[in-house]
C-alpha cells in the first residue's frame, strides 16, 4: 500500500512539473494578511515547484469591487480569489464569477463550510471575539453589551464593513439577530464607538491603548497577545459570527490544472496543519485547533440568513456609513 501511495504522489509531482514549465504565474486575489499569504504561496510552491503565484492583497470589500469591475471589462484577471466570508462567494457565484470544482480533499471537511454546488469552500474558521487591553487593570465583560456600556464611552473601536469582509458580515448578522438589530449599531454611534479600517486598525490602537476593546476575528487576537502586546481576548456569552475565508477559481473556458492544484492544497491535510500553525482554526477534521482558540464545535454561533445578508449587504453598509459618518 505504502509503495503505491508513494508512486502516486511521484507521478502528481511528475505531472505538476510537466505542466508548470509553461504555464503564466497563477494571480491570487485575497484578504489574508501578507505574511500569511507569503507563507502560503511558498508552502504551496514547495509542494508544486515551478508553479508561481503572484498576489494582489487588499479588503474583501475592495477586492470585491475590484472582481466585479474587471468583469464589466470583460476579464476578470485573477485565477483564484481567497477571501472572507461565504456571502462574498454566494454574491460572485450569482454574478457567473466562480467556476465548479469539487476537490478531492474536501471530503475530509464538514459540509456546512462547503458550498453544495461546489463553487467554494471554506479554508479556516474564524470566530469574532472582543479583545481588550490589559493594563487597564479589568477584563471586559464577555458580552457585545460591553459596547453599549455608559462607562466604556469612546473607548472603543470597531472595524468598517465597507472595508472588512468580516466587519460587513458583523453587521449584517447583528442587525438581524435578536437582542441586537440596528438599534445596537445605534447605540455604538451614541456612546461614541470609534470606526477603524480593519482589524488591524483594532489591534494597533487596543494594543497601543488609544482604545480599550474592540471586536476582531479570533486568530489575530490570539497573535497579538501571544507577540507580548498587553492585551487579552474573550468570546462573547451571546455567541460570535463565524466567517471561514472560502477560495473559489475564477470561471474559465478552460480551468487550469495548478488552480485546481491549490485548492487541493489549502484543503488537504498539510495545508490545514499549516493554517494551524499560523493560528488559525482549521475546517479539515483531525487537525489540531490552536491553544487558547475554539473549534467550530464549541463556538456559540451567530448567524443569518445567506440570501438576505447578500441581497442587503450594500444597503446595509450605506446605512451604516450614514449612521457613523463614515
Amino acid at each position: 500500500m505504502r509503495r503505491t501511495l508513494n508512486l502516486a504522489a511521484l507521478l502528481a509531482m511528475t505531472f505538476c512539473f510537466a505542466v508548470s514549465a509553461q504555464a503564466e504565474p497563477l494571480l491570487l486575489y485575497t484578504s489574508q494578511p501578507d505574511g500569511d499569504v507569503r507563507t502560503l504561496v511558498e508552502a504551496f510552491a514547495e509542494s508544486c515547484p515551478g508553479v508561481e503565484v503572484r498576489v494582489f492583497r487588499s479588503g474583501t470589500e475592495e477586492v470585491v469591487s475590484k472582481v466585479l469591475a474587471e468583469k464589466m471589462t470583460g476579464r476578470v484577471q485573477a485565477d483564484l480569489l481567497l477571501l472572507a466570508d461565504a456571502v462574498t462567494f454566494e454574491r460572485l457565484k450569482a454574478e457567473g464569477v466562480l467556476a465548479v470544482y469539487r476537490s478531492p480533499e474536501a471530503s475530509a471537511l464538514p459540509d456546512s463550510v462547503q458550498d453544495p454546488d461546489g463553487t467554494y469552500c471554506g479554508t479556516k474558521v474564524l470566530a469574532t471575539v472582543l479583545l481588550f487591553n490589559t493594563s487597564a487593570g479589568k477584563a471586559v465583560e464577555p458580552t457585545w453589551k460591553a459596547l453599549l456600556d455608559p462607562e466604556n464611552a469612546d473607548r472603543a473601536m470597531i472595524a468598517s464593513p465597507l472595508y472588512s469582509g468580516a466587519a460587513a458580515y458583523q453587521l449584517g448578522v447583528l442587525t438581524r439577530s435578536e437582542g441586537f438589530g440596528w438599534e445596537f449599531y445605534e447605540g455604538m454611534k451614541a456612546n461614541a464607538v470609534a470606526v477603524g479600517k480593519g482589524n488591524g486598525s483594532i489591534i494597533t490602537a487596543v494594543a497601543g491603548g488609544d482604545r480599550l476593546f474592540g471586536p476582531v476575528v479570533d486568530y489575530m487576537a490570539r497573535r497579538a497577545k501571544a507577540k507580548g502586546s498587553p492585551v487579552d481576548y474573550v468570546y462573547p456569552a451571546e455567541g460570535s459570527p463565524v466567517i471561514t475565508e472560502p477560495v473559489g477559481i475564477v470561471a474559465r473556458e478552460n480551468i487550469r490544472g495548478e488552480a485546481k492544484r491549490f485548492v487541493d492544497f489549502l484543503l488537504s491535510e498539510k495545508g490545514q496543519a499549516l493554517f494551524s500553525g499560523m493560528g488559525y482554526v482549521p475546517v479539515r477534521r483531525g487537525v489540531p485547533v490552536p491553544d487558547g482558540l475554539l473549534g467550530i464545535d464549541q463556538v456559540t454561533v451567530l448567524s443569518a440568513d445567506s440570501a438576505m445578508l447578500i441581497r442587503e449587504r450594500e444597503g446595509d453598509k450605506a446605512r451604516f456609513s450614514e449612521l457613523f459618518g463614515y
